[in-house]
Order: C-alpha cells, then sequence, then structure tokens
C-alpha cells in the first residue's frame, strides 16, 4: 500500500498505536517448564476445534475452555508479521495442540487503522466459531485488499470522508471486503448490520485499546501464556515453548 494511502487511513479514528512485528523486552519462558500433558478428550461426538467463544476481554478462544496451557495472541488484521503467523502457525497450532485439548488458543484484535478496525469487525460479526478461520484467510487475502484500495481511490476518499456509522462500509465496499466475506458465509446485510453499527465498532476498539494497555502490548503479534509474555512471535519460537511447558 502507497504510503499516502497508510497514513491517511490512520487519520480519522483514534486507536491504540501499535507497531507490526515490535514487541516489549519483558518476555521469557523461566517458568513455563512442565512435564508432559496427557490429551484431553472432547465431549463425545465433537472437536476441541469446534468449541469457541468470546471472551471477556474482547478475544475469540477456541479449544478446551479447562485446558491447561491457554495461549493468547495479540494480532492486528493489517499486520503483515501475522499474517506470516496464520500462514505457517495457525494450522500445526490448531490441529497438533488445540485439537488434544491441552492447548486452547485466543485471538485478541489489538486494532491500528480503520481498515483493521474494518476487517476485525467483519471477523467478529459471525459466530464465535468462525473468527479464527476468518481471520486467517483474510489475511491471507491481505494485499488484495490493498491493491483494490489502490485501485479505486475515489471511493476511499469517501468513505474516510464519510460520517462514522457509514465509514466503515464504505470502506468494505471499496477493499472488496463485503463480497470477501460473503463468499466464506457473512451475508452483505449481516455485514452492512454490523459495519453501521458504530457503537458497537467503538466497542471493539475500547475493548481492543483496554486490554493491550493493561498488559502493555504495543506490537503485534505478541504472545502470552498462562499470563507469561513469550519471547518470539512467530511459529518457530512459540512452538519449543509449548512444548517445553507441556504440549509433547
Amino acid at each position: 500500500m502507497k504510503t499516502s494511502l497508510r497514513l491517511a487511513v490512520l487519520a480519522p479514528f483514534a486507536l491504540t498505536l501499535a507497531a507490526c512485528g515490535d514487541t516489549t523486552d519483558e518476555a521469557g519462558t523461566g517458568s513455563l517448564e512442565g512435564e508432559a500433558i496427557a490429551a484431553i478428550p472432547a465431549p463425545e461426538g465433537t472437536s476441541w476445534l469446534e468449541v469457541a467463544s468470546k471472551t471477556d476481554n474482547g478475544g475469540f478462544v477456541i479449544g478446551n475452555p479447562d485446558a491447561p496451557l491457554k495461549l493468547v495472541e495479540f494480532a492486528s488484521h493489517t499486520c503483515g508479521a501475522c499474517a506470516y503467523f496464520a500462514e505457517n502457525g495457525s494450522a500445526p497450532l490448531q490441529q497438533d495442540y488445540v485439537d488434544t485439548g491441552v492447548v486452547s488458543y485466543e485471538i485478541r484484535p489489538l486494532l491500528r487503522d480503520p481498515i483493521d478496525v474494518t476487517i476485525s469487525t467483519l471477523a467478529q460479526c459471525g459466530a464465535p466459531e468462525s473468527f479464527h478461520a476468518l481471520s486467517d484467510q483474510a489475511w491471507a487475502s491481505l494485499a488484495s485488499f490493498y491493491e483494490n484500495l489502490e485501485a479505486n481511490p475515489s471511493a476511499y476518499e469517501a468513505a474516510m470522508q464519510a460520517a462514522p456509522e457509514q465509514r466503515f462500509l464504505l470502506l468494505a465496499q471499496a477493499a472488496g471486503l463485503v463480497d470477501f466475506f460473503a463468499a466464506r458465509g457473512l451475508s452483505a446485510d449481516q455485514a452492512r448490520t454490523c459495519l453501521t453499527n458504530a457503537e458497537g465498532i467503538e466497542a471493539i476498539a475500547t475493548a481492543s485499546r483496554t486490554a493491550a494497555e493493561e498488559l502493555n502490548v504495543t506490537g503485534t503479534p505478541t504472545f502470552f501464556l498462562n499470563g507469561q509474555r513469550l519471547d518470539g512471535n512467530q511459529w518457530a519460537q512459540v512452538e519449543p515453548i509449548l512444548q517445553r511447558a507441556g504440549a509433547r
């Protein structure tokens, strides 16, 4: 995305200031050592990957709600490093660890700009069970959303000048997000309802800001395991920590 467009997209909305790929120094894994934890069966006829809920912190968690290892990721939907984790880490994390019942996986959106708000609002518009899958697919297509905006600058400018209750719908239309999510089960009517709910969007932004401030999260992705900040933000670093903690 062109620099001028990236800067302009930040202006009209007061959001958490977070850097993509940046983390703080307060990390470690000293207390995250443990014996191997046996798999915990899901209720008969179900999979832990089908169990999902929204958390009090504005996040979305999948897996065993009583999992002994609780992994939390602060992520932005317009962060390339988050997209890289989604591409390389999301599937093995879910299939090899969450599905065993030993690890639960929560994503807490850390909103950085209006496009981020738009994507996150649409990902949250459906059932909690769909949030992780929709987020992963949106990260995989992030470049195409920016290409749509660059190809349609007048629509983008009109969206940024619109009232808050129309801005995010117009942004979604300009970026091709309404059609993208419609192809994945979220109807255009559902999208329109969520994107024009200014009060609901403000609540999402407030939850994002509050959760990040409480834990001093300034960059994405940032991971916590059982409340401890991890030193590493990609799967090659996170997986060994899970294994040392007992997910093996």
